[in-house]
């Protein structure tokens, strides 16, 4: 079935302190896909940010991210005084603070914690997922005690050790249940916006990066998974090669996994990581999938990606088995970049949608695979992702003649119809799905660009201005919608 969505993370809603959250616009967004008869809404990982803001670099790739929990909620709950949450929390509608976050936050969302009261709810979510909140909580607590990586703990802390785990967790107990809390309030709410997104016939689409970070509750909890040496530290790390882009490749730095163990465990790690994201999402987009055919291994230490090589990833070996224990799941695969024969093998083998992205489609040298007419049925189209520009931003770093090609092949006028009209021609293919960014419907420029990669200090800040998704939008976006036939109201 024809189907179209919006790409928008929560952080860019339009709420009044200082992100966005799982509050009132939250809720209002649905609506608005709702009347714009989308049937998706995309949202990046989920977890906790760190320095740098990614949500691709996470404290935990099974938590979630206290700052998307809302305040006004927690007040209408008796667990905040709105005075509590009055105040700054930013100068700029338009722009997440985050250093101002990371200040203001927890201290707000401890009070509240303060005056919560454990109930049946609560302890049957710390059951439920004791597997990871437990050593979630813990790792939480020892940074905020001994401070981060968590590669400079004391050894036994570092390494585990169960007595001196024992001692700490009986010493911090309070900090640890502080972080149960938030754990627990933000499941909580994401769990109500996600029914009323299913009732109104949403679905979410959700990223499963597929990486973790090193100063990491999943490394520290799991070491024996990653190629880390006696102190913790990664031996080989993630990354691309050079490319026509890239002299030096991109050099991530994560930790890299290995296989073998994870094999021999019947890749428990990666069961209970889907496990988790289908609480949380209806189809879940797999991050770098070319990663798990193949994957480039960087030595660590090394400056630049340069001098990387290709190691053998897990195949369809680590798909049968999340299927073995959890059934059928809906995966999208993120397969951009440098991709081989045996990439495509894997996806087509698995049945997997894959990508194409429109901004990478108009070459003046070939005929790209990338153009509407090219798509096949089985992939997403997007008019661009998270780490693109927006679509007018894309347009205007293109030369004269890449631009006439764009407005010629799209059948705009002029720059002032470029995005609607590369939206229509994502609509318009054979694609089983088509995704915009919210920027995009919105016709913004490169100032309203989510990430630049590579590149650090003004990422990921992006906000919706308040009543920019109103009603005539809507029924915009929903004529554009019923004219491709890929309407929730099918004529």
């Amino acid at each position: 079935m024809r189907a179209s969505g919006i790409l928008m993370h929560i952080s860019s809603l339009p709420q009044s302190c200082g992100i966005g959250t799982l509050g009132r616009e939250a809720y209002r967004f649905v609506d608005f896909l709702q009347q714009s008869h989308q049937k998706y809404w995309q949202v990046l990982p989920l977890c906790p940010t760190e320095e740098g803001d990614s949500p691709y670099q996470s404290s935990c790739v099974f938590a979630g991210n206290p700052y998307f929990i809302d305040l006004d909620f927690l007040q209408k709950e008796g667990l905040l005084l709105k005075e509590e949450i009055e105040g700054s929390w930013g100068d700029d509608a338009q722009q997440v603070d985050f250093e101002l976050l990371r200040r203001r936050r927890l201290p707000v969302l401890y009070r509240a914690y303060q005056r919560f009261r454990p109930n049946a709810g609560y302890r049957r979510f710390c059951r439920l997922n004791e597997g990871w909140l437990c050593d979630y909580a813990l790792f939480c607590a020892l940074r905020e005690q001994y401070g981060a990586p968590w590669t400079a703990w004391s050894e036994p802390l570092r390494t585990r050790d169960k007595k001196a785990l024992k001692q700490a967790s009986e010493e911090l107990v309070l900090h640890i249940d502080f972080y149960k809390f938030l754990q627990f309030k933000f499941y909580e709410q994401w769990g109500y916006l996600k029914r009323y997104a299913n009732r109104h016939g949403i679905k979410i689409i959700g990223d499963l990066p597929i990486y973790v970070a090193a100063d990491s509750c999943d490394v520290w909890a799991n070491q024996e998974l990653f190629w880390l040496d006696s102190d913790g530290c990664p031996t080989a790390v993630a990354g691309c090669p050079p490319d026509a882009f890239s002299a030096e490749g991109q050099l991530w730095n994560n930790p890299l996994y290995r296989w073998d163990r994870m094999k021999r465990s019947g890749y428990r790690f990666w069961v209970e990581r889907v496990r988790q994201a289908q609480t949380l999402f209806d189809v879940i987009r797999i991050d770098h999938f070319r990663g798990l055919e193949s994957y480039y291994s960087i030595p660590a230490g090394d400056p630049t990606a340069e001098h990387g090589h290709w190691e053998k990833g897990p195949g369809v070996r680590l798909f049968r088995a999340i299927e073995r224990k959890l059934g059928r799941v809906e995966f999208l695969a993120e397969d951009l970049g440098m991709l081989t024969p045996q990439v495509h093998e894997l996806r087509e083998r698995l049945k997997m949608p894959g990508m194409r992205i429109l901004q990478f489609a108009f070459s003046l040298d070939e005929e790209s695979t990338y153009l509407p007419h090219n798509c096949i049925e089985n992939t997403v189209v997007y008019t661009g992702t998270h780490d693109n520009n927006t679509a007018l931003g894309w347009f205007d770093s293109l030369s004269a003649p890449e631009q006439q090609f764009v407005l010629r092949y799209i059948r705009a006028k002029d720059r002032s119809e470029l995005s609607w009209a590369l939206i229509g021609a994502a609509w318009g293919s054979t694609a089983q799905l088509a995704v915009a960014q919210m920027q995009d419907v919105l016709d913004l420029g490169a100032q309203a660009r989510m990430n630049t990669p590579a590149t650090v200090g003004q990422n990921w800040k992006w906000r919706m201005l308040p009543g920019a998704a109103d009603c005539s939008l809507a029924h915009r976006l929903a004529e554009l919608t019923d004219l491709y036939f890929r309407s929730r109201n099918e004529r």
